[in-house]
C-alpha cells in the first residue's frame, strides 16, 4: 500500500491522466447501451408510457421470477430475434437483466437496431426485488 500512496505521489500526471481516460471510457460505454433508471423511473415508464420490459435473463431464470408482462429474449439470441420486439421503435424499451451486467450489452443491441428510447434497470431484477416489487414465477 505504501508504493502505491509512493508512485500517486511521485507521477500526479500519470496517475489523473489514467483516471480521467477510465472515467471517459466508463461514460462512453454506459451512454452507448441506453440509460440508467432507477426502479421508480422503470415503473413511471411501465404505467404512463407503456414502457416494453425486455428480460435479457436465460429461460430458466425468468421463469424463476419475472416483472410483471416483460418479454424474455436472451441477450445472447437477442440479434436474430430483435423483429419480436414489434416495429415502433419509439416505444420505450427497460432492458432488465440478473444483475447489470448484460443489459449494456442488448441496450448496444437494440440502439443499433434502430429503437430511440432505451433505457436499462439499474441493477437489475436484483433491485427490483430488493425493493419488494411485484414478480410472476412460472415454475
Amino acid at each position: 500500500m505504501e508504493k502505491l500512496l509512493d508512485f500517486i505521489a511521485n507521477n500526479p500526471i500519470l496517475v489523473s491522466t489514467f483516471l480521467g481516460l477510465l472515467t471517459l471510457l466508463l461514460w462512453t460505454e454506459s451512454r452507448k447501451g441506453g440509460k440508467t433508471v432507477t426502479t421508480q423511473q422503470a415503473t413511471r415508464l411501465i404505467n404512463n408510457d407503456n414502457a416494453l420490459v425486455l428480460d435479457v435473463r436465460e429461460k430458466k431464470e425468468f421463469s424463476n421470477g419475472h416483472i410483471v408482462e416483460s418479454m424474455n429474449i436472451p441477450y445472447a439470441k437477442l440479434g436474430e430475434r430483435i423483429s419480436e420486439l414489434g416495429s415502433d421503435k419509439s416505444r420505450p424499451v427497460i432492458v432488465v437483466d440478473a444483475a447489470g451486467q448484460h443489459a449494456g450489452i442488448a441496450g448496444k443491441t437494440l440502439v443499433a437496431g434502430g429503437f430511440t428510447r432505451v433505457v436499462r434497470l439499474g441493477g437489475g431484477l436484483n433491485a427490483w426485488k430488493g425493493e419488494n416489487l411485484p414478480l410472476v414465477k412460472k415454475g
